[in-house]
Order: C-alpha cells, then sequence, then structure tokens
C-alpha cells in the first residue's frame, strides 16, 4: 500500500512538472531582461539601445548601437541570437499591417512571418532593418565641391 503511495506521487510530481514546462513553452518571451542577459552573453562588444518582442514571444528584435540590428528565436529552453549584418535581409510587409516577412540571407533557419502588438512597434523594428540594410558607407552624405567661376 505504502508503495503505491509512493508511485502515485511520483506521477503526480512528473504531472505538474510536465505540464509547467509545456505552459513556459507556450508563453514564449516574456522577460526583457532574460533577452538582454541572453544577447549580451552572445554577443558581449555590442551595447543594446531597444529590443521589441513578436506578439507570441517566439521571437526578439534587437536595435544595437551604430544602428546594427540583432534578432532571437525561442528556441524551446534557450535562446538563438542572431547579429544581422549589412544587406543580408529582405523585408517585406503583412497584409494586417502589424508585421512583416523576413528572410535571413546568411541564417535561412531564422526566415519567418512576424506578428507584432500594434502597426507602431511593426514600423519602428522594420526602420531598424532598413537601417541595418544600407552599409554605413551609404549612409554618409556625399559632398558635392562645387568650383563657382
Amino acid at each position: 500500500m505504502v508503495t503505491w503511495g509512493i508511485v502515485f506521487a511520483l506521477i503526480l510530481a512528473l504531472a505538474y512538472f510536465s505540464s509547467r514546462m509545456v505552459r513556459q513553452e507556450d508563453d514564449g518571451f516574456q522577460d526583457a531582461g532574460l533577452a538582454i542577459l541572453e544577447f549580451g552573453r552572445a554577443f558581449p562588444q555590442e551595447a543594446i539601445r531597444s529590443l521589441h518582442a513578436t506578439a507570441d514571444g517566439k521571437g526578439v528584435f534587437v536595435r544595437l548601437h551604430d544602428n546594427k540590428a540583432g534578432f532571437m528565436r525561442s528556441m524551446r529552453n534557450h535562446f538563438a541570437c542572431h547579429l544581422i549584418e549589412p544587406g543580408t535581409v529582405r523585408v517585406r510587409p503583412l497584409p494586417s499591417g502589424r508585421g512583416f516577412a523576413v528572410e535571413f540571407l546568411d541564417a535561412p533557419f531564422h526566415n519567418g512571418e512576424f506578428t507584432f502588438v500594434n502597426a507602431a512597434i511593426a514600423a519602428e523594428v522594420s526602420l531598424w532593418l532598413l537601417g541595418n540594410y544600407v552599409g554605413h558607407a551609404d549612409m554618409a552624405p556625399e559632398t558635392v565641391s562645387g568650383a563657382s567661376g
């Protein structure tokens, strides 16, 4: 009788912990501090200016210093971090206006459609990616030398 009680208690404990793990997996990204720590661990030399998570919490777009951008995707118990290099991303808008589809040319396993809470956040993140798409040399204003005679 005691043995069956112990077995029953172990089954209940296993069910409890497995349901918590599934719930955490479904919740996705919810903690900005965790994203900052994970991205900082992956790229310690990069300074984070701001970040925005997708509506489902499965992805986080990171704005870095010098108009660089980064991306984090939730991979069950860890985050895959990616530094987006200039010219290696293609973005197209989604019909809803609250998101966009991204094609990472150097990391195709991160490709996907990303929806945000509202259109303003989607627009801001797309501008980060646009700023990252244009190289630093292309963003410098051209100097026009005019000779007046």
